[in-house]
């Protein structure tokens, strides 16, 4: 593949990854010094659907998550990073965030996939989701 073939993959790339690494960076420094209400507040919902995470201090908890979301956010928001590695990245937290959506009570509407208001800031993890598979299928198929 030549260097303007290369060009075009990255800048198609590139309003995926900032967009989607600007919002990660964003959540995950919003967590970063969570107060303990907040990091309380975090882990129980989270322990709600994945119960190990309720053994965890609940201080700990929001900084490993304030760690993953700007991991996420690293992987993505750098170029030296492949396409593949990024969206293998953001794929695999979004799918942990849809199985808060699918898992917990309420956030859907009885017997559908359809958001209730409070499942709204869930449910747009598909985008993360199918965005994160584009680019796990752009870097398997050779693109950087």
């Amino acid at each position: 593949m030549g260097s303007g073939s290369a060009w075009r993959c990255a800048a198609r790339q590139l309003p995926l990854r900032l967009t989607v690494g600007a919002f990660f960076l964003n959540s995950g420094l919003a967590k970063r010094d969570a107060d303990e209400a907040t990091a309380e507040g975090l882990q129980q919902f989270a322990a709600g659907t994945y119960p190990f995470l309720g053994t965890l201090d609940a201080r700990r908890f929001a900084r490993l998550l304030s760690t993953g979301e700007l991991a996420v956010a690293a992987a993505l928001l750098l170029p030296v990073v492949p396409a593949a590695v990024a969206g293998a990245a953001l794929t695999a937290f979004s799918a942990g965030t849809l199985g808060l959506y699918l898992r917990t009570p309420g956030m859907r509407q009885e017997g559908s996939l359809r958001p209730t208001e409070q499942g709204i800031p869930l449910a747009k993890d598909v985008w993360m989701l199918g965005i994160g598979l584009s680019l796990i299928a752009e870097g398997a198929n050779g693109h950087r």
